[in-house]
């Protein structure tokens, strides 16, 4: 299967190996990636911030570079797929209904890896072995707004060795928000200390999520408290053993 893939800017600037490793993911899988280099940010912080109206023309370079071709689009972070997937609504918001229509064209394209490994690829086992005990983080972006809860857990059930555990208030944001943890930082600060207590009383081995900006929030306090727990996006974990 041809696939598109989308990088995502924290993935792309901060978290390299992620990127790669869903590349290679997507590529044992058998799908043939293509990255088509004018693909830019989907506009998620300046949306979040109440500048809608000055992030339009960054959202029709992202349509029309993936209007040249008709492959899924594959992304490693579930609150760019939600972004994307609200475009329409953007473009209608501000009478740009041509753009509206092409938008959503695109945005029905967009996946979630998980959910197009599971929803699309059919597969539920890609073979991958990790021996320990960890603590699924389901983002709310992925769990509470794209409405993907199951693919996540199913696949990691499927690692091979991975024990996974459970916590107080499983469901609860990590905190960040995107925007939320810079204008409400001190209540950002308290739910993500609030949820790396609760991880941390199950002893896991590593902290697993399907989005990178809550693993580098969560992450980010498992250090300053000097927690040995090791952060993963699950993609780096379904990369390990196996073959």
């Amino acid at each position: 299967m041809n696939v598109n893939f989308y990088v995502t800017c924290i993935a792309d600037i901060v978290k390299a190996g992620v990127a790669k490793n869903t590349v290679l993911l997507l590529e044992k899988l058998g799908c043939n990636i293509t990255f088509l280099e004018k693909q830019g940010c989907c506009g998620q912080p300046a949306i979040n911030s109440g500048y809608t109206k000055q992030a339009l023309s960054g959202m029709k370079v992202l349509v029309e570079t993936f209007e040249v071709n008709d492959y899924p689009i594959v992304a490693p972070a579930g609150s760019c797929v939600y972004a994307i997937k609200n475009y329409p609504e953007y473009f209608e918001r501000f009478g740009e209904m041509e753009w509206a229509e092409r938008a959503k064209k695109v945005a029905n394209r967009f996946h979630d890896l998980t959910d197009f490994i599971v929803n699309v690829l059919g597969v539920t086992n890609v073979g991958a072995q990790l021996t320990g005990k960890a603590v699924y983080h389901p983002s709310c972006s992925l769990s509470r707004k794209l409405g993907i809860v199951n693919e996540p857990l199913t696949l990691l059930q499927n690692v091979k060795g991975l024990e996974l555990l459970p916590i107080h208030n499983q469901q609860t944001c990590c905190g960040f928000g995107g925007t939320f943890s810079v204008k409400m930082a001190e209540i950002s600060g308290e739910m993500v200390t609030e949820k790396v207590e609760h991880i941390t009383e199950a002893e896991p081995e590593y902290l697993i999520g399907a989005d990178v900006s809550c693993l580098l929030n969560i992450g980010g306090r498992l250090s300053r408290e000097g927690k040995n727990v090791k952060v993963m996006h699950i993609a780096e974990v379904l990369m390990q053993g196996g073959k």
